[in-house]
C-alpha cells in the first residue's frame, strides 16, 4: 500500500506517520507513506498557494493550480497502481471502519489531499478528486489530522503492519460492534478486580465472555450500531437472547456487600431457600426437597459465624454457608480424588434471591466465598451438588471449580444421596 499526502505541513505529518508501528512497517517496505509539500508546485516566486475567494468572504482559498501540479507529479510515479484521490473535508462522507476496509481492499495507492484556510478551489475537486471523506460533524483548521487518521486506519489493515490479523479483527467497529473491555496486571487494583474468567486459561470461555461484552457495550453505548448488527452464527443468536433475559433482571448499581449473617436476616435467608427449593422441584432436581436446609440448622450456621449474606443497597441478594469443620461424607469420595491435601473449607448451603438470579450476583457470591477462605488462611474450597442441578454445575465450572469425583451424602430418607464433588485450589496473590 502506497499513500501520498498532499499537505502544507509535511514535517508535522511525517513526524507522526513514521514513528511506532507504522514507522517500523515503512522501514520494512510493507507500506510506503510520502508527504508532499504543495508549496513546491506553485508557479510564482512568492510560492503562493492561496488567494481571496471570488464573491468576497472571510479568509483565503487554496488555488487549483498548485494542487493539480502536485497531483500530476505524484501520479507520474505510480505506474499501473490502482489509485484513489481523496479530499479530506467536513463536507465528505463520515469515515468508518468499513471505509478503511474498502480503501485497503480496492486500491493500491491513495492520495490524501489536505485542505486549509477556507477550503480549496471547487474546480480542482470537480476535475481531480474521486471522493471526499470527513472525520465527523466538526471542522478542523486543516486536513492533516484527518489524513493521518485515514492513513493510520488503512495501513494497520495491511498484512505485515501488525503482528497478527487478530490484532484488528477483534477491535471496535470491525464487525459492527465495539471492542470488549481489556485488563492487565495487577489482578486487583484499588479494590477493583479483573474478571475471573480471564485468569483461568479457558480460551473458549474467554472468547464467549468477550463476545458477550462486545454485544453488551454496543447495545449500551452505540444503540445505532446495535440495531444494524446481524448475528454471525448461532452463538451470537444465543448471546442476544441472553441479553434480552438480562434486561429483565435487576441491574447492580453498586457492588454487593458481603457480611456475616445475623439472626435478624433469617427470614430473608429462609425466603431464598424456599424459592430455590421450588425452582429445583420444577426442574426435577432431587435436592433440597425435604426439610433440608432447616431453620434450626441455619440458626446454628449463623451462630458459628459460618453463614454470610450478600446485600445490594441494603436488600438481601444471596447467602452462603462456609464451614471449616471436617466433612465426613467427603472422605468417601469415589471415581476420583481430591486435588489438595491441606486444610479446606466447605461451601454447604447457598442460594440467590429470585430477582437477582441469572446476573452477576451468583459469580460475585463465589468470589466472596474465596475471599472468606483466604481471610481464614485457607487455600482450598470444596463443595458438592446434584448432577441434575445444571445452574449450580455451570456456576462452579465458570468459577474455576474442578470436578473431582462422586459422593454419597447423608441425605434425608427417600432422597437421592448422589452428588458430584468439586474443588477449587486458590492461587497465591
Amino acid at each position: 500500500m502506497r499513500i501520498d499526502i498532499m499537505t502544507l505541513f509535511p514535517e508535522t505529518v511525517n513526524a507522526f506517520l513514521h514513528e511506532s508501528i507504522l514507522g517500523r512497517a515503512a522501514k520494512k517496505g510493507v507500506i510506503q507513506i510520502n508527504c508532499v509539500q504543495i508549496r513546491d508546485y506553485t508557479e510564482n516566486k512568492q510560492r503562493q498557494v492561496d488567494d481571496y475567494p471570488y464573491g468576497g468572504g472571510w479568509g483565503c482559498v487554496l488555488m487549483a493550480q498548485p494542487l493539480k501540479s502536485c497531483l500530476d507529479s505524484i501520479m507520474s510515479t505510480t505506474k499501473d497502481l490502482h489509485s484513489r484521490v481523496i479530499y479530506l473535508s467536513p463536507q465528505g462522507v463520515p469515515f468508518t471502519q468499513e471505509t478503511a476496509k474498502r480503501l485497503k481492499r480496492d486500491y493500491e495507492h491513495l492520495v490524501l489531499v489536505c485542505g486549509h484556510y477556507e477550503g480549496v478551489d471547487e474546480r480542482f475537486i470537480e476535475a481531480c478528486v474521486d471522493e471526499e471523506i470527513s472525520l465527523g460533524d466538526f471542522v478542523l483548521t486543516g486536513g492533516e489530522i484527518a489524513a493521518m487518521a485515514v492513513a493510520d486506519a488503512v495501513c494497520r489493515l495491511v498484512p505485515g503492519v501488525l503482528a497478527d490479523e487478530q490484532c484488528y479483527t477483534g477491535e471496535s467497529h470491525w464487525d459492527g460492534l465495539l471492542e470488549y473491555p481489556q485488563y492487565t496486571r495487577p489482578e486487583r487494583w484499588e479494590g477493583r478486580e479483573a474478571p475471573p474468567v480471564l485468569l483461568e486459561g479457558n480460551h473458549d470461555k474467554i472468547q464467549l465472555w468477550r463476545r458477550k461484552k462486545q454485544l453488551e457495550r454496543t447495545k449500551e453505548r452505540r444503540p445505532d450500531l446495535f440495531r444494524a448488527f446481524v448475528p454471525v452464527d448461532r452463538q451470537d443468536e444465543e448471546l442476544l437472547r441472553q441479553l434480552e433475559r438480562d434486561e429483565k433482571r435487576v441491574r447492580l448499581t453498586e457492588k454487593p456487600v458481603c457480611r456475616p449473617a445475623e439472626a435478624g436476616d433469617l427470614p430473608d435467608i429462609l425466603a431464598m431457600v424456599a424459592c430455590a427449593r421450588e425452582t429445583l422441584r420444577r426442574r426435577g432436581v432431587d435436592q433440597w426437597q425435604g426439610e433440608y436446609p432447616a431453620e434450626e440448622q441455619l440458626r446454628r450456621d449463623i451462630g458459628r459465624g459460618e453463614c454470610f449474606l450478600l446485600t445490594h443497597r441494603g436488600e438481601a441478594a444471596a447467602f452462603f454457608v462456609l464451614s471449616r469443620l471436617p466433612e465426613e461424607d467427603y472422605e468417601r469420595i469415589r471415581d476420583g480424588k481430591w486435588g489438595y491435601d491441606g486444610p479446606c473449607c466447605v461451601l454447604h448451603r447457598a442460594a440467590v434471591a429470585e430477582k437477582y438470579r441469572g446476573g452477576e450476583v451468583s459469580a460475585l457470591m463465589l468470589r466472596c466465598v474465596e475471599e472468606q477462605a483466604r481471610a481464614w488462611g485457607l487455600r482450598c474450597v470444596r463443595t458438592d451438588t446434584h448432577r441434575k442441578n445444571k445452574a449450580m454445575l455451570a456456576l462452579l465450572r465458570d468459577g474455576g471449580f474442578r470436578y473431582r469425583g462422586n459422593l454419597e451424602i447423608s441425605a434425608e430418607p427417600g432422597r437421592d444421596p448422589r452428588r458430584q464433588a468439586y474443588e477449587k485450589i486458590l492461587k497465591d496473590r
